[in-house]
């Protein structure tokens, strides 16, 4: 059969499309949808801009997979914490730790998802892929809240939603506003007794705001 006008040559395609990937997400990182060059990832992947669009049809379509993959990565990660088996409280610590963790060494990440922002999500509405993905990780918040509740440890009125919002936020701005809120406090949070410290605060917030008291009896 014959090869398909501007198919890869390369004797692992898949490898060939993951460093791709790779790359662009961190040009797309630094320099935004409009700012990236498909010249400068063809460049720094040793392969074309023929090749790419192959792959990816355009610019926009490269964009949205590198989206894709980004959080394919974290919820694949996600999956294998192995909540399930964990009391309540151990596996909202646990997750909370993980987000924690993973935004603060995935920077490009964070990166990513401000500029998807900055495109009121415009691009990350067009797949189908992420919706799909995020939905799982509702569900295993949901699932560890209502174990919570039912034992009687965490207390009602909360949704899986609730609950992903203040991780999320929490975590996505120790990494987003760092270095601004450094610079006007004039405290280097970038430590590690600093991001050790901030780490334990985050996951304290989280179980004083979901654990049940007194009160809630």
């Amino acid at each position: 059969m014959a090869r398909a006008e501007g198919a890869p040559r390369s004797p692992n395609p898949e490898a060939t499309r993951l460093n791709i990937l790779e790359v662009a997400t961190e040009e797309f990182a630094r320099m935004g949808l409009a700012g990236a060059r498909v010249d400068e990832i063809a460049a720094k992947t040793g392969s074309s801009k023929r090749m790419i669009y192959y792959y990816f049809k355009d610019k926009e379509g490269l964009y949205i997979a590198a989206l894709e993959e980004a959080y394919r990565k974290v919820r694949q990660t996600e999956a294998t914490l192995d909540l399930e088996h964990l009391p309540p409280v151990e596996a909202l610590r646990k997750l909370v730790e993980f987000t924690f963790d993973h935004h603060g060494a995935n920077e490009d990440f964070i990166r990513l998802v401000m500029i998807e922002n900055i495109h009121h999500a415009e691009y990350l509405a067009r797949s189908e892929a992420i919706q799909e993905l995020n939905v799982s990780a509702i569900g295993e918040v949901e699932r560890v809240y209502k174990r919570g509740v039912k034992e009687g440890l965490f207390r009602k009125g909360l949704t899986a939603i609730d609950l992903h919002w203040q991780i999320s936020a929490l975590c996505f701005f120790n990494v987003s506003n760092r270095a601004t809120f450094s610079k006007i406090f004039r405290t280097d949070l970038s430590t590690r007794k600093a991001q050790t410290a901030l780490r334990e605060h985050t996951v304290e917030m989280v179980l004083r705001n979901v654990l049940k008291s007194a009160r809630d009896s």
